[in-house]
């Protein structure tokens, strides 16, 4: 049974990933019309409101201790989001994703109690050195740190969200996590105006991005986070600059160099080294 939750959990955050990559090329495409800022705001309220409707969450049954702990998961979903769209928007979602993933990774080192661990994580780590473009004097440095500052927030989010999801139902936590989300992004949304530009065609791809890349993949995550450790989860979700790097070259034809595509395979090993440790642990 252990065995069969474990798969389960892995199987759920690795759909998590292609959903939340291919809402990520979509949301890029909604960039010059409505920017970042706008776009996040579509995916984030919209996916509150159809998580709100799915889920119905009983609010009166909360405790305190719920209530805080999904203000700050919904806080760090939003500020998460936001960075990393004015990330994307500045440089290419494959490195995006890669150097966003220093924050799992850290996480990851932190929180390991054995070699092995750290000699994939490390491993990992040597790909996001390598994806990065050192000599490259036109590579947008704000835009890196953006991504960099985004991992940070991913990290509180997978810390977060696995103590939440141990308090309380996990369709309950996403969904009232979301609804703080929403709190957190209006002030910049109503500061940046440009989502007072929405058009039907744009709404329409917003909901797809708001489908794609919060509500399910959320909900994906809040079931793997309940069976996996923050440890297993956070290396699992290094095959995030893979999927990117793919989705970026598919939908928005944003190609990497040969050492870029090494550095990404250095962090595939790196998660499935981790994973198949984890496995052989269980037994």
């Amino acid at each position: 049974m252990k065995k069969t939750n474990t798969n389960i959990a892995i199987s759920a955050t690795l759909l998590a990933i292609i959903c939340v990559q291919g809402g990520a090329s979509i949301a890029k495409q909604l960039f010059p019309a409505i920017g970042a800022i706008g776009t996040v705001t579509l995916r984030i309220v919209l996916s509150a409101i159809i998580l709100t409707l799915v889920n119905r969450p009983k609010f009166s049954q909360f405790t305190k201790q719920m209530w805080i702990y999904c203000g700050f998961y919904g806080t760090g979903l939003a500020v998460m989001n936001l960075i990393f769209y004015m990330a994307i928007q500045r440089i290419p979602l494959g490195l995006a994703v890669t150097v966003e993933f220093a924050g799992p990774l850290f996480l990851a080192l932190a929180l390991s109690r054995k070699l092995l661990d750290v000699v994939w994580a490390l491993l990992a780590c040597a790909g996001i050195l390598l994806i990065v473009p050192w000599k490259n004097d036109h590579v947008d440095l704000l835009g890196l740190g953006l991504a960099f500052l985004a991992g940070v927030f991913w990290a509180l989010y997978i810390v977060m969200g696995g103590k939440v999801a141990k308090i309380m139902d996990g369709k309950d936590a996403v969904t009232t996590g979301m609804l703080f989300a929403s709190l957190v992004i209006i002030p910049f949304t109503v500061w940046d105006g440009a989502v007072f530009n929405i058009t039907p065609i744009i709404f329409l791809k917003g909901l797809g991005v708001a489908i794609l890349s919060s509500a399910l993949p959320f909900s994906l995550e809040m079931v793997a986070l309940k069976k996996l450790p923050a440890k297993t989860f956070s290396i699992l979700m290094s095959l995030e600059p893979a999927f990117a790097a793919l989705s970026g070259l598919v939908f928005l034809s944003e190609s990497l160099n040969f050492l870029q595509w090494v550095s990404i395979a250095c962090v595939i090993m790196a998660s499935i080294g981790t994973t198949i440790f984890s496995k052989a642990s269980n037994h």
